[in-house]
């Protein structure tokens, strides 16, 4: 985003938020930004769009189609990251996610970590 106009951004986001709400009703409060790119110009006008930005302390490279088939590195790389207040970027377009998902999750909360939402864990 850091490349793009204030235009350009501001058409991303709404063209996002748009898709967002058709498909499951949900408002979004939170961005992302793709890549974790940003500048302080670009964080300032997604916020006054009315965003919070949110970024990742815990991901790896599931977004690369072309490193599928890995499932248990998928699952060693996020149990040998966690830590307290962890945000894991996952990757919807990743296989190996959707079949890890379950048993991470699991050993997560075996190792007594809890899951909480963007809303909780901000309080």
């Amino acid at each position: 985003m850091p490349d793009l106009s204030e235009e350009q951004i501001k058409e991303e986001v709404v063209k996002l938020q748009t898709a967002v709400y058709e498909k499951t009703g949900y408002e979004m409060r939170y961005i992302r930004p793709p890549k974790g790119e940003y500048s302080e110009r670009t964080l300032a006008i997604t916020n006054n769009l009315g965003y919070t930005t949110v970024m990742w302390s815990l991901a790896y490279d599931d977004w690369d189609e072309k490193k599928q088939g890995r499932t248990e590195y998928g699952k060693e790389k996020i149990i040998a990251n966690i830590h307290p207040g962890a945000v894991i970027l996952l990757h919807s377009t990743s296989k190996d996610n959707s079949e890890i998902l379950g048993d991470v999750i699991k050993k997560i909360k075996e190792m007594g970590y809890e899951f909480k939402s963007i809303e909780q864990f901000e309080k």
